[in-house]
């Protein structure tokens, strides 16, 4: 091993051929030793450049349709000798085995095939074995080798042809060798994670090429790193880049408001709702979302399901925000939003979401299936003497879908589709009930004929009989107390519905 090393010997075996062409030129022209096989080897034949087929020199012919081309010792023990180490120095001459100094991969584009809905023949057929391989020997040997396993360096190698004839320092080899281990790491996951589909093996792995470092954390002595394709999510129309709170907070509004079909407008401030609307209009969704709660809606996250026109814009302008999302945005609106210096604006782009969540804890992972579920009209049966009308199963419905969402305990009052008010996070039931009692009152709201939902079962009656004093008229709850008999018979007392549906919707 030395600290300099000259590339005199090179093999080259790539999927894609983009942008290969300037590096083929560069070894050329520095009189490097090109070794290659099937395409590729036909791609740099055609550039007019001498190029040695690996068939050549293992004396092997490429069998059993392509599977095996690289996989032998005349290939493997030129990349994995140690230079300057005696034993192998020695092995290497007796057998003939040219030293390759760089080795250039682009392996099978494996999780592109699974994307596509490949027949699952082709998708195995893209499990790469011996570029997987080159790219492992090439990087362990790494004092002595250069390994690319990506097209992103490719910028980098040609820089260092070009400026440094040809040679390369330990360093540069072992920041290759690095990228190149998390290359392999990361496909050997996706494979896994294929396999790992059915009848799952119970282990945890996950593996994301992109990240985005953010300002700072939840707070500025925290350091933040988002890891996932922001882009692919959003188109991002002005403003300044998205924060660590912005991102919880806008990961909870992308969840909610995929809960509702109609027109619907919801402003979120530390991942709960303190404005939801679904009217005919986004307009009037946005008026009535933001009535709800003025004053905490300032500084929010907002969220809309539908094409954010002029007039709208010119509404939503009028107070202080976060972010903006919508899956559109006339011209005229995005240049009345544009009139507000570091607001967010964003293009929400069609992504499949992930299917589980997990987070650390302690000293490990904990993950579960995302809540995909909600409960409609259909799955709602009525424990009262009275029956809630068509109306309130509607509302109750809409309750129901803002519960999910919001902070445990937390209790949802609503009324022809809008929220009223809300509970949140507190500690006891009837803690969030009064809470939401507080709210709706404050900001003028008469609940009498509203609605409320819970998202879990009353332990006692009291939450009953408090809703009912305030004007509630249906209420949406789980089920499943041993005190349900309590809450059920003070529902019928005060003259009021209630649903259960089986489901508890806990948020933590």
């Amino acid at each position: 091993m030395s600290e300099s090393v000259q590339i005199k010997n090179a093999l080259i075996s790539v999927y894609y051929k983009d942008n290969l062409e300037p590096i083929i030129n560069e070894l050329n022209r520095l009189g490097v030793n090109i070794y290659s096989t099937g395409g590729t080897e036909t791609f740099i034949r055609n550039l007019g450049v001498n190029v040695i087929p690996v068939e050549e020199l293992t004396s092997y012919p490429s069998i059993l349709g392509g599977r095996v081309k690289t996989l032998h010792p005349k290939v493997f023990g030129g990349i994995l000798a140690r230079r300057n180490f005696e034993g192998d120095e020695q092995q290497l001459a007796q057998f003939e085995i040219p030293e390759i100094d760089l080795v250039i991969v682009d392996l099978y584009p494996f999780e592109e095939t699974v994307r596509s809905n490949a027949e699952e023949d082709e998708i195995i057929e893209k499990i790469d074995i011996g570029g997987i391989s080159l790219i492992r020997a090439a990087a362990k040997n790494f004092k002595d080798v250069v390994i690319v396993a990506s097209k992103a360096d490719y910028p980098v190698l040609e820089d260092l042809l070009k400026t440094q004839g040809g040679t390369t320092t330990l360093d540069q080899r072992r920041s290759f060798a690095h990228k190149a281990f998390n290359i392999s790491s990361n496909y050997d996951t996706a494979i896994f994670k294929y396999f790992n589909q059915e009848d799952p093996l119970p282990v945890f792995k996950e593996s994301i090429q992109t990240s985005q470092v953010l300002r700072y954390g939840e707070n500025p002595h925290q350091k933040g790193v988002f890891y996932g394709d922001l882009d692919r999510m959003f188109t991002k129309l002005h403003g300044k880049e998205l924060s660590y709170n912005n991102l919880v907070d806008v990961d909870a509004a992308v969840a909610l408001i995929d809960e509702f079909t109609e027109p619907t407008v919801a402003i979120l401030k530390h991942t709960n709702a303190c404005g939801i609307a679904s009217r005919s209009f986004i307009k009037e969704a946005w008026i009535d979302a933001l009535a709800c709660d003025p004053v905490s809606a300032f500084g929010g996250v907002i969220i809309a399901n539908d094409e954010i026109d002029a007039e709208t814009a010119a509404e939503i302008s009028k107070i202080f925000y976060e972010v903006l999302i919508a899956p559109a945005y006339t011209d005229e609106a995005v240049e009345i939003l544009k009139g507000k210096k570091n607001r967010i604006i964003l293009i929400r782009q069609v992504v499949e979401l992930p299917a589980k969540l997990f987070k650390t804890l302690l000293n490990g992972v904990i993950e579960q299936d995302k809540d995909a579920v909600i409960e409609g009209p259909e799955q709602m049966t009525t424990v009262t003497k009275r029956q809630p009308t068509e109306h309130e199963k509607r509302d109750l419905f809409f309750a129901n879908k803002v519960v999910k969402h919001t902070k445990s305990n937390t209790i949802v009052f609503a009324k022809n589709g809008q929220l009223m008010a809300s509970g949140v996070g507190q500690t006891s039931r009837v803690d969030s009930l009064r809470q939401a009692v507080i709210k709706a009152e404050s900001f003028g709201f008469d609940l009498r004929g509203a609605v409320m939902a819970s998202d879990a079962f009353f332990p006692f009656p009291d939450c009953v009989e408090l809703a009912a004093e305030a004007g509630i008229l249906a209420v949406l709850q789980p089920g499943g107390s041993i005190n349900d008999k309590l809450s059920i018979e003070m529902c019928d007392l005060k003259n009021i519905s209630m649903v259960t549906t089986g489901i508890r919707h806990f948020k933590h």
